[in-house]
Protein backbone atom coordinates (compact mmCIF):
# COMPACT_ATOMS: atom_id res chain seq x y z
CA UNK A 1 0.00 0.00 0.00
CA UNK A 2 0.99 3.47 -0.66
CA UNK A 3 0.63 6.49 1.85
CA UNK A 4 -1.58 8.62 0.05
CA UNK A 5 -5.25 7.76 -0.44
CA UNK A 6 -8.03 9.13 -2.20
CA UNK A 7 -10.72 10.95 -0.02
CA UNK A 8 -13.41 8.62 1.10
CA UNK A 9 -17.37 8.81 0.55
CA UNK A 10 -18.29 8.19 3.76
CA UNK A 11 -18.59 10.75 6.58
CA UNK A 12 -16.43 10.65 9.46
CA UNK A 13 -13.97 8.08 7.67
CA UNK A 14 -10.86 10.59 7.88
CA UNK A 15 -11.99 11.15 12.26
CA UNK A 16 -12.31 7.14 12.97
CA UNK A 17 -8.79 6.97 12.27
CA UNK A 18 -7.70 9.78 14.08
CA UNK A 19 -9.73 8.65 17.03
CA UNK A 20 -8.59 5.07 16.68
CA UNK A 21 -5.67 5.53 17.97
CA UNK A 22 -6.35 6.48 21.65
CA UNK A 23 -9.23 4.47 22.03
CA UNK A 24 -8.08 1.09 20.27
CA UNK A 25 -6.90 -0.37 23.91
CA UNK A 26 -10.64 -0.58 25.29
CA UNK A 27 -12.25 -2.33 22.75
CA UNK A 28 -13.90 -5.98 22.70
CA UNK A 29 -15.65 -7.53 19.95
CA UNK A 30 -19.14 -7.83 18.70
CA UNK A 31 -19.83 -10.26 15.42
CA UNK A 32 -19.50 -14.04 16.89
CA UNK A 33 -21.90 -16.77 16.47
CA UNK A 34 -22.56 -19.96 18.04
CA UNK A 35 -20.72 -23.23 19.43
CA UNK A 36 -23.32 -26.02 18.56
CA UNK A 37 -24.51 -28.87 20.81
CA UNK A 38 -23.09 -31.61 19.27
CA UNK A 39 -20.76 -33.55 20.96
CA UNK A 40 -19.80 -35.54 18.46
CA UNK A 41 -16.08 -35.97 17.38
CA UNK A 42 -16.80 -36.10 13.44
CA UNK A 43 -17.41 -31.72 13.25
CA UNK A 44 -17.74 -30.32 10.12
CA UNK A 45 -15.78 -27.29 8.93
CA UNK A 46 -19.55 -25.06 10.55
CA UNK A 47 -18.46 -26.84 13.70
CA UNK A 48 -14.89 -25.23 14.21
CA UNK A 49 -16.48 -21.88 12.78
CA UNK A 50 -18.62 -21.83 15.62
CA UNK A 51 -16.21 -22.75 17.99
CA UNK A 52 -13.15 -20.77 16.45
CA UNK A 53 -15.32 -17.70 18.48
CA UNK A 54 -14.96 -19.03 21.54
CA UNK A 55 -11.10 -18.03 21.55
CA UNK A 56 -10.39 -14.52 22.60
CA UNK A 57 -8.09 -14.00 19.69
CA UNK A 58 -9.99 -13.41 17.04
CA UNK A 59 -12.25 -11.41 18.74
CA UNK A 60 -8.94 -9.65 19.65
CA UNK A 61 -7.82 -9.11 16.28
CA UNK A 62 -11.60 -7.82 14.71
CA UNK A 63 -11.43 -5.45 17.96
CA UNK A 64 -7.69 -3.74 16.69
CA UNK A 65 -9.36 -3.51 13.25
CA UNK A 66 -9.95 0.35 14.25
CA UNK A 67 -11.81 1.17 10.97
CA UNK A 68 -14.27 -1.53 11.55
CA UNK A 69 -14.85 -0.87 15.45
CA UNK A 70 -14.59 2.98 15.01
CA UNK A 71 -17.36 3.04 12.56
CA UNK A 72 -19.66 1.35 14.48
CA UNK A 73 -18.48 3.27 17.59
CA UNK A 74 -19.52 7.09 15.41
CA UNK A 75 -22.57 5.54 14.15
CA UNK A 76 -23.91 5.25 17.26
CA UNK A 77 -22.67 7.92 19.19
CA UNK A 78 -23.10 10.66 16.58
CA UNK A 79 -26.76 9.32 16.22
CA UNK A 80 -27.43 9.16 20.16
CA UNK A 81 -31.51 10.13 18.67
CA UNK A 82 -32.09 6.33 16.63
CA UNK A 83 -30.73 4.62 19.99
CA UNK A 84 -32.71 6.90 22.51
CA UNK A 85 -35.65 5.05 24.45
CA UNK A 86 -35.02 2.07 22.08
CA UNK A 87 -35.24 -1.63 21.89
CA UNK A 88 -32.42 -2.59 19.96
CA UNK A 89 -30.82 -6.22 19.13
CA UNK A 90 -27.52 -7.09 18.73
CA UNK A 91 -27.31 -10.31 16.50
CA UNK A 92 -23.82 -12.10 16.84
CA UNK A 93 -22.66 -9.84 20.30
CA UNK A 94 -19.21 -11.73 20.70
CA UNK A 95 -17.89 -9.89 23.92
CA UNK A 96 -21.22 -7.03 23.47
CA UNK A 97 -18.98 -3.65 22.44
CA UNK A 98 -22.06 -2.79 19.93
CA UNK A 99 -24.32 -3.66 22.94
CA UNK A 100 -22.36 -1.65 25.14
CA UNK A 101 -22.02 1.08 23.07
CA UNK A 102 -25.78 0.95 21.96
CA UNK A 103 -26.88 1.30 26.11
CA UNK A 104 -23.86 4.00 26.36
CA UNK A 105 -26.25 6.20 23.71
CA UNK A 106 -29.61 5.69 25.57
CA UNK A 107 -31.18 2.37 24.26
CA UNK A 108 -33.99 1.24 26.61
CA UNK A 109 -32.65 -1.81 26.46
CA UNK A 110 -30.23 -4.36 24.89
CA UNK A 111 -30.53 -8.12 23.96
CA UNK A 112 -27.44 -9.53 22.86
CA UNK A 113 -27.68 -12.91 21.14
CA UNK A 114 -24.17 -14.57 21.50
CA UNK A 115 -23.85 -18.16 20.78
CA UNK A 116 -20.50 -19.23 21.95
CA UNK A 117 -18.55 -19.18 25.20
CA UNK A 118 -17.71 -15.95 24.44
CA UNK A 119 -21.32 -15.54 25.62
CA UNK A 120 -20.19 -15.81 29.13
CA UNK A 121 -17.54 -13.28 29.19
CA UNK A 122 -20.02 -10.99 27.68
CA UNK A 123 -22.48 -11.40 30.54
CA UNK A 124 -19.05 -10.25 33.11
CA UNK A 125 -18.40 -7.33 30.81
CA UNK A 126 -21.60 -6.28 30.70
CA UNK A 127 -21.64 -6.33 34.33
CA UNK A 128 -18.24 -4.69 34.90
CA UNK A 129 -19.32 -2.18 33.37
CA UNK A 130 -22.00 -1.22 35.19
CA UNK A 131 -24.77 -2.07 32.30
CA UNK A 132 -26.39 -5.18 33.71
CA UNK A 133 -29.73 -3.56 33.77
CA UNK A 134 -29.57 -2.87 30.56
CA UNK A 135 -28.32 -5.43 28.79
CA UNK A 136 -29.18 -8.67 28.79
CA UNK A 137 -27.09 -11.55 26.69
CA UNK A 138 -28.57 -14.13 25.48
CA UNK A 139 -27.19 -17.54 24.58
CA UNK A 140 -27.67 -19.56 22.04
CA UNK A 141 -28.85 -19.69 18.21
CA UNK A 142 -30.61 -16.69 16.89
CA UNK A 143 -33.18 -19.26 15.50
CA UNK A 144 -33.47 -20.97 18.68
CA UNK A 145 -33.73 -18.06 21.31
CA UNK A 146 -37.21 -16.42 22.82
CA UNK A 147 -36.35 -12.65 23.60
CA UNK A 148 -38.72 -11.57 26.35
CA UNK A 149 -39.76 -9.09 24.04
CA UNK A 150 -42.18 -9.37 21.22
CA UNK A 151 -40.17 -6.51 18.79
CA UNK A 152 -37.61 -4.62 19.00
CA UNK A 153 -37.10 -1.23 16.84
CA UNK A 154 -32.97 -2.04 15.44
CA UNK A 155 -30.80 -4.36 15.04
CA UNK A 156 -27.16 -3.95 14.63
CA UNK A 157 -24.25 -6.72 13.80
CA UNK A 158 -21.41 -6.62 12.11
CA UNK A 159 -22.12 -9.89 10.16
CA UNK A 160 -19.57 -9.03 7.29
CA UNK A 161 -16.95 -12.03 6.21
CA UNK A 162 -14.32 -12.24 3.82
CA UNK A 163 -15.81 -12.14 0.04
CA UNK A 164 -18.71 -10.05 2.22
CA UNK A 165 -20.38 -13.34 2.42
CA UNK A 166 -18.08 -16.02 3.90
CA UNK A 167 -19.52 -17.64 6.74
CA UNK A 168 -22.84 -16.87 5.45
CA UNK A 169 -24.34 -14.71 8.77
CA UNK A 170 -26.22 -12.51 6.58
CA UNK A 171 -28.81 -14.87 6.54
CA UNK A 172 -29.25 -14.52 10.57
CA UNK A 173 -29.41 -10.97 10.23
CA UNK A 174 -32.10 -11.76 7.85
CA UNK A 175 -34.43 -14.04 9.99
CA UNK A 176 -34.30 -12.02 13.10
CA UNK A 177 -35.30 -8.86 11.01
CA UNK A 178 -38.17 -10.85 10.14
CA UNK A 179 -39.23 -12.30 13.16
CA UNK A 180 -38.23 -9.29 15.44
CA UNK A 181 -37.93 -6.00 13.57
CA UNK A 182 -40.85 -3.85 13.81
CA UNK A 183 -42.39 -2.34 10.83
CA UNK A 184 -40.51 1.16 10.71
CA UNK A 185 -37.35 -0.31 12.48
CA UNK A 186 -34.14 -0.16 11.74
CA UNK A 187 -31.21 -2.27 10.53
CA UNK A 188 -27.24 -1.59 10.76
CA UNK A 189 -25.73 -1.67 8.63
CA UNK A 190 -28.61 -1.35 5.75
CA UNK A 191 -26.26 -1.22 2.82
CA UNK A 192 -23.36 -3.78 1.42
CA UNK A 193 -22.08 -3.63 -1.83
CA UNK A 194 -19.16 -6.15 -3.76
CA UNK A 195 -16.47 -4.48 -6.39
CA UNK A 196 -14.47 -6.39 -8.39
CA UNK A 197 -10.79 -5.20 -10.13
CA UNK A 198 -7.93 -6.64 -12.00
CA UNK A 199 -4.22 -6.83 -10.67
CA UNK A 200 -0.68 -7.69 -11.83
CA UNK A 201 0.37 -10.08 -8.97
CA UNK A 202 3.43 -12.17 -11.04
CA UNK A 203 6.03 -12.06 -8.07
CA UNK A 204 2.90 -13.40 -5.64
CA UNK A 205 1.50 -16.10 -8.21
CA UNK A 206 4.97 -17.94 -8.92
CA UNK A 207 5.19 -18.09 -5.40
CA UNK A 208 2.17 -19.30 -4.11
CA UNK A 209 0.63 -21.23 -6.86
CA UNK A 210 3.41 -22.23 -9.84
CA UNK A 211 5.86 -23.01 -7.06
CA UNK A 212 3.94 -26.74 -7.17
CA UNK A 213 4.85 -27.01 -10.59
CA UNK A 214 8.84 -28.16 -9.17
CA UNK A 215 9.20 -28.69 -6.02
CA UNK A 216 12.94 -29.87 -5.41
CA UNK A 217 12.60 -31.65 -8.95
CA UNK A 218 9.31 -33.26 -8.24
CA UNK A 219 6.08 -32.89 -9.62
CA UNK A 220 3.02 -31.68 -7.72
CA UNK A 221 0.80 -30.00 -9.95
CA UNK A 222 -2.16 -31.29 -8.70
CA UNK A 223 -1.50 -29.32 -5.25
CA UNK A 224 -1.45 -26.26 -7.49
CA UNK A 225 -4.88 -27.21 -9.32
CA UNK A 226 -6.30 -27.04 -5.91
CA UNK A 227 -4.42 -24.07 -4.34
CA UNK A 228 -5.54 -22.13 -7.85
CA UNK A 229 -9.13 -22.90 -6.56
CA UNK A 230 -8.85 -21.22 -3.08
CA UNK A 231 -9.23 -17.77 -3.32
CA UNK A 232 -6.43 -16.22 -0.89
CA UNK A 233 -7.16 -13.49 1.01
CA UNK A 234 -4.35 -10.83 1.05
CA UNK A 235 -3.56 -7.09 1.52
CA UNK A 236 -3.46 -5.98 -2.46
CA UNK A 237 -1.02 -3.18 -3.26
CA UNK A 238 -3.42 -0.52 -4.88
CA UNK A 239 -0.39 0.27 -7.53
CA UNK A 240 -1.03 -3.58 -8.34
CA UNK A 241 -4.70 -2.13 -10.11
CA UNK A 242 -4.85 -2.33 -13.49
CA UNK A 243 -8.52 -1.75 -14.19
CA UNK A 244 -11.03 0.00 -13.18
CA UNK A 245 -13.12 -1.19 -10.10
CA UNK A 246 -16.87 -2.11 -11.05
CA UNK A 247 -19.66 -2.60 -8.56
CA UNK A 248 -20.93 -6.75 -8.64
CA UNK A 249 -23.83 -6.53 -6.21
CA UNK A 250 -25.40 -3.90 -3.63
CA UNK A 251 -27.85 -5.34 -1.32
CA UNK A 252 -30.01 -3.54 1.01
CA UNK A 253 -30.36 -5.58 4.36
CA UNK A 254 -33.82 -4.13 5.53
CA UNK A 255 -35.46 -5.17 2.62
CA UNK A 256 -33.55 -8.16 0.66
CA UNK A 257 -34.56 -11.47 1.15
CA UNK A 258 -31.96 -14.43 1.84
CA UNK A 259 -31.86 -16.07 -1.40
CA UNK A 260 -30.77 -12.79 -3.23
CA UNK A 261 -27.38 -13.30 -1.42
CA UNK A 262 -26.78 -16.09 -4.33
CA UNK A 263 -26.44 -14.07 -7.50
CA UNK A 264 -24.64 -13.62 -11.14
CA UNK A 265 -23.42 -10.60 -11.85
CA UNK A 266 -21.57 -9.44 -15.30
CA UNK A 267 -18.43 -7.42 -15.46
CA UNK A 268 -16.10 -5.27 -17.67
CA UNK A 269 -12.66 -4.69 -16.28
CA UNK A 270 -10.91 -1.53 -18.75
CA UNK A 271 -7.27 -1.55 -18.59
CA UNK A 272 -6.37 1.93 -17.32
CA UNK A 273 -2.82 0.80 -18.76
CA UNK A 274 -0.68 -1.56 -20.83
CA UNK A 275 0.24 -4.54 -18.41
CA UNK A 276 -0.21 -7.85 -17.27
CA UNK A 277 -3.50 -9.63 -15.00
CA UNK A 278 -2.91 -12.53 -12.97
CA UNK A 279 -5.71 -11.69 -10.79
CA UNK A 280 -9.07 -10.41 -10.01
CA UNK A 281 -9.82 -9.06 -6.66
CA UNK A 282 -12.85 -8.65 -4.42
CA UNK A 283 -13.61 -5.88 -1.97
CA UNK A 284 -16.89 -4.92 -0.20
CA UNK A 285 -17.86 -1.41 1.22
CA UNK A 286 -21.08 -1.41 3.88
CA UNK A 287 -22.65 1.77 4.75
CA UNK A 288 -25.17 3.35 7.47
CA UNK A 289 -27.03 5.26 5.20
CA UNK A 290 -29.95 6.00 8.01
CA UNK A 291 -27.94 8.25 10.04
CA UNK A 292 -27.63 11.93 9.97
CA UNK A 293 -24.79 11.88 7.58
CA UNK A 294 -24.20 9.09 6.04
CA UNK A 295 -21.24 6.74 7.32
CA UNK A 296 -19.63 3.52 6.20
CA UNK A 297 -16.67 2.01 5.10
CA UNK A 298 -14.79 0.09 2.20
CA UNK A 299 -12.50 -2.52 2.22
CA UNK A 300 -11.01 -1.76 -0.78
CA UNK A 301 -7.06 -2.06 -1.62
CA UNK A 302 -7.01 2.23 -1.87
CA UNK A 303 -8.66 1.92 1.48
CA UNK A 304 -7.41 2.00 4.89
CA UNK A 305 -6.59 -1.47 5.74
CA UNK A 306 -9.02 -3.71 7.45
CA UNK A 307 -9.01 -7.56 9.19
CA UNK A 308 -11.31 -8.17 6.29
CA UNK A 309 -8.48 -7.57 3.72
CA UNK A 310 -9.13 -8.09 -0.02
CA UNK A 311 -9.98 -11.52 -1.88
CA UNK A 312 -8.08 -12.42 -4.44
CA UNK A 313 -8.70 -14.80 -7.34
CA UNK A 314 -5.98 -16.49 -9.26
CA UNK A 315 -6.29 -16.68 -13.24
CA UNK A 316 -5.24 -19.91 -14.82
CA UNK A 317 -4.34 -17.71 -17.98
CA UNK A 318 -1.92 -14.70 -17.65
CA UNK A 319 -3.52 -12.05 -19.49
CA UNK A 320 -1.64 -9.39 -21.73
CA UNK A 321 -3.88 -6.26 -21.58
CA UNK A 322 -3.46 -3.21 -23.28
CA UNK A 323 -5.04 0.36 -22.39
CA UNK A 324 -8.41 0.75 -22.72
CA UNK A 325 -8.91 -2.71 -23.74
CA UNK A 326 -10.94 -5.21 -21.38
CA UNK A 327 -12.22 -7.91 -19.51
CA UNK A 328 -15.49 -8.88 -19.77
CA UNK A 329 -17.14 -12.06 -17.96
CA UNK A 330 -19.97 -13.01 -15.07
CA UNK A 331 -19.49 -13.82 -11.63
CA UNK A 332 -21.38 -16.24 -10.14
CA UNK A 333 -22.07 -16.67 -6.20
CA UNK A 334 -23.42 -19.65 -4.49
CA UNK A 335 -23.96 -21.16 -0.89
CA UNK A 336 -22.28 -24.46 -0.59
CA UNK A 337 -24.98 -27.10 -0.61
CA UNK A 338 -23.30 -29.25 2.34
CA UNK A 339 -22.06 -26.34 4.04
CA UNK A 340 -23.32 -22.97 3.94
CA UNK A 341 -21.52 -21.12 5.29
CA UNK A 342 -18.95 -21.76 2.46
CA UNK A 343 -19.03 -20.21 -0.70
CA UNK A 344 -18.96 -21.77 -4.59
CA UNK A 345 -17.62 -18.85 -6.75
CA UNK A 346 -18.09 -19.57 -11.11
CA UNK A 347 -15.95 -16.92 -12.80
CA UNK A 348 -16.13 -16.71 -16.37
CA UNK A 349 -14.29 -14.12 -18.24
CA UNK A 350 -12.86 -13.64 -21.70
CA UNK A 351 -10.12 -11.12 -23.41
CA UNK A 352 -10.20 -10.35 -27.01
CA UNK A 353 -7.17 -7.67 -27.41
CA UNK A 354 -4.49 -6.89 -29.76
CA UNK A 355 -1.89 -9.60 -27.89
CA UNK A 356 -4.34 -11.45 -26.16
CA UNK A 357 -7.45 -13.87 -26.98
CA UNK A 358 -8.53 -15.70 -24.12
CA UNK A 359 -11.91 -17.57 -22.43
CA UNK A 360 -12.10 -19.81 -20.34
CA UNK A 361 -14.46 -20.75 -17.11
CA UNK A 362 -13.29 -21.10 -13.57
CA UNK A 363 -14.46 -22.49 -10.36
CA UNK A 364 -13.10 -21.20 -7.03
CA UNK A 365 -14.12 -22.76 -3.49
CA UNK A 366 -14.12 -20.41 0.07
CA UNK A 367 -13.62 -22.82 2.73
Amino acid sequence: MTDAMPPSKFEDADETIEEAATATSNMEEDSAMCEPHDSSSDKTSADYYFDSYSHFGIHEEMLKDVVRTKTYQNVIYKNKFLFKDKIVLDVGAGTGILSLFCAKAGAKHVYAIECSQMADMAQEIVKANGFSNVITVLKGKVEEIDLPVPQVDIIISEWMGYFLLYENMLNTVLYARDKWLVSDGIVLPDNATLHLTAIEDSEYKEDKIEFWKNVYGFDMSCIRKQSMMEPLVDTVDQNQIVTNCQLLKSMNISKMTSGDASFTAPFKLVAERDDYIHALVAYFDVAFTVCHKMTGFSTGPRSKNTHWKQTVLYLEDVLTICQGEFVVGTMTVTQNKKNPRDIDITLKYSLNGRRCNVSRTQEYKMR
